[in-house]
């Protein structure tokens, strides 16, 4: 730990948790790899790998899979009861890795601890396929739950849309396509440490973006791979710069204190306040990017599980 004394402030890393701290060290100490240095299967084995750092997976009462319209999702029901609370989740991945696995042991916590039926949604990845295509598929995918949901014993007047990094971005995304098209609207939206700029400014990106993990380089490498020819400043590849919040719904959003992403969810907070929207925004603290996948690890990764499982729940 002394040797790190000349790179980190120690005072950052005495005010990690015990177990994002472990990980923060061997990170600097492995020479800080860098995502850019990575194949995109290097990326995505690496993602299938802390798997075991969400803690147990516990079990479920029904989970099944289906396919509709080409997108598949993967569906958690707690119990046999119908009615239930509704949450469609789009995982993290920076675009370029992620799916069923990397997510499946938080989706269950959150389908037995909301009492909800959970629906994750595998939507199409960079650089194999780039924009619009996974903004295509969660769009697609939303309307497909909308539609079949009552028979899956859901109720579709209780939809939450929600996601985590690149997924949060595409649950907002999601939103503001779903407001623009008047046909229908989710109760509320769920946003974990999304996403926001493409491009990477602000000041927690230049303060958080180097030790953490979860560099601005894994962000904006991610970014670079899904945008391919869109502009960075599109209203679709950086949602947070938009004028057309009014009238989304009731939204949620979860920041972490050691996140490049920090300053960007919670300046969206301020912009959704601004233009009337019902919002909220709660800081973990001693945590990193990636925290709510970390609940074997991290306090704090279990309790915003329970706090998104209360939010669904209402």
């Amino acid at each position: 730990m002394k040797n790190l004394e000349s790179e980190l402030k120690m005072t950052d890393l005495n005010n990690l948790e015990p177990g994002i701290r472990k990980l923060v060290v061997q990170f600097i100490e492995s020479g800080r790899p860098s995502a850019r240095k990575q194949s995109i299967q290097e990326r995505r084995q690496g993602y299938l790998s802390t798997i075991d750092l969400a803690g147990e997976a516990v079990p479920v009462w029904d989970i099944f899979e289906q396919t509709i319209d080409g997108i598949r999702i993967r569906i958690y029901k707690p119990s046999e009861q119908m009615n239930l609370p509704i949450l469609i989740f789009y995982h993290g991945g920076c675009f370029v890795s992620g799916d069923f696995e990397t997510h499946d042991r938080q989706m269950r916590l959150l389908s037995n601890l909301g009492g909800a039926l959970v629906i994750a949604v595998e939507y199409r990845l960079a650089p194999e396929h780039v924009y619009p295509a996974a903004h295509d598929d969660a769009f697609k995918a939303s309307d497909i739950v909308s539609q079949h949901a009552l028979s899956w014993g859901g109720n579709p007047d209780n939809i939450t849309i929600a996601g985590d990094s690149a997924g949060g971005h595409l649950a907002l995304v999601t939103c503001l396509r779903l407001k623009k098209q008047g046909r229908w609207m989710p109760k509320r939206q769920v946003l974990i440490y999304p996403m926001l700029d493409a491009k990477g400014t602000s000041n927690s990106y230049k303060k958080f973006g180097d030790d953490y993990v979860i560099t601005r380089d894994a962000l904006l490498t991610g970014f670079d791979a899904y945008l391919s020819n869109l502009p960075p400043d599109h209203p679709e590849a950086s949602p947070l710069n938009r004028d057309d919040f009014e009238g989304l719904p009731e939204t949620h959003i979860i920041t972490a204190e050691f996140d490049p992403l920090v300053d960007e969810g919670e300046a969206l907070y301020r912009r959704l306040l601004e233009s009337g929207v019902e919002a909220q925004c709660r800081r973990y603290l001693g945590v990193n990017h990636g925290f709510f996948q970390l609940a074997g690890i991290s306090i704090a990764g279990r309790k915003a599980i329970q706090d998104v499982a209360t939010i669904i729940s209402n």
